[in-house]
C-alpha cells in the first residue's frame, strides 16, 4: 500500500482557486527543499490538498525529480480528485499519511453536503461533540 502526504493549499482561498492551479495544465511539479526519506513508498500514493483546515482533494504522486538547483520536485499527476472533507491541522511543509488515515474519494456526481468546516469540526471534536 502506497503511502501519501498532505499540504496545505498555501495561495488557495477557495476550491475553485485549488482547482485552477490544475486548468489546462499537462504536469503539475510542486518544490521543496528535501526529498522525502519514504520517497519510494510514496510512488503511486497521492499528495492530499489542505484547504481551510480540511484535507479536500488529492492528485496522485508519479514521481520524485531533483531541480538543476538541488531542490526536488514532487510530480503529480495533472488530475485534481475531490474527497470526502476530513478536518486536518495546518502544518509547515508536508507530513506523511498513512491510507488507512486517508479520506475516501468522492464518487462522481456526489455532493460534499452539509460538511462543517475544518476548524469548527476540530474544536466541536475537542471537546467531544463530534
Amino acid at each position: 500500500m502506497p503511502l501519501n502526504m498532505t499540504k496545505i493549499a498555501f495561495g488557495a482561498k477557495s476550491w475553485d482557486d485549488l482547482a485552477g492551479w490544475y486548468v489546462d495544465r499537462s504536469e503539475i511539479k510542486l518544490t521543496t527543499r528535501y526529498l522525502p526519506k519514504r520517497h519510494e513508498e510514496m510512488e503511486g500514493g497521492s499528495l492530499y490538498w489542505i484547504l481551510n483546515h480540511s484535507l479536500v482533494a488529492r492528485s496522485e504522486i508519479l514521481g520524485f525529480s531533483q531541480t538543476p538547483e538541488g531542490r526536488w520536485f514532487i510530480e503529480l499527476e495533472p488530475k485534481l480528485v475531490r474527497v470526502d472533507p476530513l478536518p486536518k491541522r495546518a502544518h509547515q511543509g508536508w507530513r506523511y499519511l498513512t491510507e488507512d488515515k486517508a479520506p475516501r474519494d468522492l464518487k462522481e456526481g456526489e455532493d460534499v453536503g452539509d460538511a462543517l468546516p475544518g476548524k469548527l469540526q476540530l474544536k466541536l471534536k475537542k471537546l467531544g461533540l463530534v
